[in-house]
């Protein structure tokens, strides 16, 4: 409790600054806002950042945390770099292969492994992912990290051209496919996706083997992907394996590194609270967590790995 004292009295100091109060101190205190970019409602990001907003707004002083609901990775990145978000989840893919000279955006931690399902009905045709040919399938939503890396699965299987592309969020995918409007859906998420826990609950569905594209993937767009098993005891379909790549939680390059530091310091110790609001928060790790190619850490995060030796 000690050492929690001696961290939390500069850190309210500098939130002080932060929100311009320093000078104003009979105008009523601002807090400092965080904005946390997300992704769908059932998926792992919102959960991830809903836990951590709660941690947030707990346990730091003078600060506001909230989610956003957005298209996930690509809109999340956006995000953080306009200024518009705080924090925000991407994957690894998502991201340009070599940082800018002057970033805007800047990472906080390697998070966990997103997995790409394809998913369809279990009594239904496609097996394989040359049986999406001639099909409707969802790539994901605009913006959406499932989007970027089913677009390139696509294309290095020659399929491009050939599947009817409908860019539907995680939500209106599981709809479409109860329906049959479409044939298939893909969506890349961390163990276990909520909404396709969801669908498997009320529909048999099958998920599709991926595991001999991540070579091909790796070849063509880099080092990032990884093959990764989907176990039946997660949706209760046949075990596949699948494409994979890191999840990185990202900051804004211009907020402060005591506030950083902060965040980075709840975000590692308090692992077990967060895996509470979904399995994927327990696998982060200090020593993982600093892996963070192409971005670089931010200051106030990588004063905090340097203090604590990962």
């Amino acid at each position: 409790m000690r050492g929690r004292r001696r961290t939390a009295a500069p850190l309210a100091l500098l939130l002080l600054l932060v929100a311009g109060l320093a000078g104003c101190r009979d105008e009523p205190t601002e807090p400092v806002r965080i904005r946390i970019a997300t992704g769908s409602p059932t998926a792992v990001y919102h959960a991830f950042g809903q836990s951590l907003a709660a941690l947030l707004n707990r346990e730091l002083p003078g600060v506001r945390a909230s989610v956003v609901v957005t298209a996930a990775s690509a809109q999340n990145v956006r995000l953080v770099g306009a200024g518009e978000a705080e924090l925000g989840f991407t994957q690894a893919d998502v991201l340009p292969p070599h940082a800018p000279e002057h970033p805007t955006v800047l990472a906080v931690a390697r998070v966990y492994d997103d997995l790409l399902h394809l998913v369809t009905t279990a009594g239904g045709p496609v097996r394989t992912l040359a049986d999406l040919r001639g099909r409707r399938v969802s790539v994901g939503a605009d913006g959406s990290g499932t989007e970027v890396t089913a677009t390139r699965l696509l294309t290095v299987a020659q399929l491009g051209g050939t599947v009817v592309q409908e860019h539907l969020g995680l939500d209106d995918s599981v709809a479409a496919l109860r329906a049959g409007r479409i044939d298939a859906f893909f969506f890349s998420g961390g163990l276990p996706v909520r909404g396709v826990a969801e669908l498997a609950g009320r529909t048999s569905i099958r998920m599709v083997d991926l595991g001999e594209w991540t070579e091909p993937l790796r070849s063509g767009y880099g080092q990032v992907y990884v093959t990764r098993d989907i176990p039946r005891s997660v949706y209760g379909s046949d075990p596949v394996s699948t494409v994979a790549n890191p999840n990185y939680l990202i900051v804004r390059a211009d907020l402060p590194t005591e506030l950083v530091r902060e965040v980075t310091r709840l975000l590692m110790e308090r692992r077990e609270e967060l895996a509470a609001a979904h399995p994927a928060a327990g696998r982060m790790s200090p020593r993982a967590a600093i892996v963070t190619t192409p971005l670089p850490l931010h200051p106030g995060a990588a004063e905090w790995y340097r203090a604590t030796k990962p």
